[in-house]
C-alpha cells in the first residue's frame, strides 16, 4: 500500500510524474490505471485512487439515496468529476486543468500515500493543514485508545 509525502512537480501541460517508489505497487495493484477525484471534505486537494479501490467507493457513493442533499453534494464532488488516467512511457499523469485550477495545484504540489489512495495537495493548502494541530473537539475515542 501507499504511505509517504513526496513534493512533485507539474509541467506546463499539467502533468505529475508518479514517483518511483510507488510505480510497481500501482501496476501490480491496476494496471497502470488510476482515477482522480475532488477530494470532497478537504479544499486544496485531489484524491487518486488505483481503478479497483475506485469502483469500491464510486459503487459504495452511488448507493447512496439521491433523496439526501448531502449525498447528491457527495456524487456530485466524487464521482460526477472523476477522471480515469493511465501514466505514459515516463510514468506521467495529465491532471485534469480545472481540478488544478479548483484546487489551486500549480507547478508543484505534494503527493501523499494513504494507504489504498493518494491525497494530491496544492503546496499552500498542504502547509495550512500540516502545520495545524488537529482541534481538541475532532479528537475521538479511537484516537485516544491508540498508542504512539
Amino acid at each position: 500500500m501507499f504511505q509517504g509525502e513526496t513534493i512533485v512537480s507539474i509541467d506546463e501541460k499539467g502533468r505529475m510524474a508518479i514517483p518511483a517508489m510507488y510505480r510497481d505497487a500501482i501496476s501490480s495493484l491496476c494496471r497502470n490505471r488510476l482515477v482522480i477525484a475532488y477530494n470532497p471534505f478537504d479544499a486544496g486537494c485531489l484524491w487518486i485512487f488505483p481503478h479497483g479501490e475506485w469502483e469500491r467507493v464510486r459503487d459504495q457513493v452511488n448507493g447512496l439515496s439521491s433523496f439526501q442533499a448531502g449525498h447528491r453534494l457527495l456524487k456530485r464532488k466524487l464521482v460526477g468529476a472523476a477522471f480515469e488516467v493511465e501514466p505514459d512511457a515516463q510514468w506521467r499523469i495529465l491532471l485534469p486543468a480545472s481540478a488544478r485550477q479548483t484546487c489551486g495545484i500549480e507547478r508543484r504540489a505534494v503527493l501523499i500515500g494513504l494507504g489504498a489512495k493518494f491525497e494530491l495537495w496544492s503546496e499552500a493548502a498542504h502547509r495550512e493543514q500540516i502545520g495545524a494541530p488537529i482541534p481538541a473537539p475532532l479528537v475521538t475515542e479511537e484516537m485516544l485508545s491508540l498508542r504512539f
